[in-house]
């Protein structure tokens, strides 16, 4: 199975918000730099997932983004759903249409139609059990180094 690069992206944004950002308002530019991901893309996946409540957005000097919600309150379906819609949805626009006129879920031309409902219930509760909390956990154990970047505070 394949995902998106927007998910892709979305997911190492959030990640790095929770692993190297520790709670830190951290700027879209900086998760860019770090996560090697292009910060006009990058913006519009945060508008996403800003309007998903996953993230928010701190405004002025030492502004940026952090996560809206414990690290371990948010799934990774969240994230992709926020980015790509319901996991739930038709995998296939032209199948679903197909099999609409079909009894019994039985699909088109016999087809196995009825699968991808449930393949869809399947992921989405795998992706359910995965937290953003875990991912971190994941990556301290396999020796992810934390990217920080050190901040510059001039005061006169």
């Amino acid at each position: 199975m394949r995902f998106s690069l927007q998910v892709h992206y979305a997911i190492c944004g959030v990640f790095d918000l929770a692993y190297s950002g520790q709670g830190r308002p951290v700027q879209v530019r900086v998760i860019g730099e770090r996560q090697a991901i292009p910060t006009r893309y990058l913006e519009q996946i945060f508008q996403r997932l800003r309007r998903a409540k996953l993230v928010s957005g701190k405004r002025g000097p030492g502004g940026g983004y952090v996560l809206a919600r414990d690290a371990a309150e948010i799934s990774l379906r969240e994230i992709v759903e926020a980015v790509e819609g319901p996991v739930g949805g038709e995998p296939f626009a032209e199948a679903g249409a197909a099999a609409s006129g079909s009894a019994g879920g039985v699909g088109t031309a016999g087809r196995p139609d009825f699968i991808w409902p449930e393949l869809a219930d399947r992921i989405g509760r795998a992706l359910d059990e995965i937290s953003v909390s875990d991912l971190c956990r994941q990556a301290a154990r396999r020796g992810v180094p934390r990217l920080y970047r050190v901040v510059q505070d001039y005061q006169i």
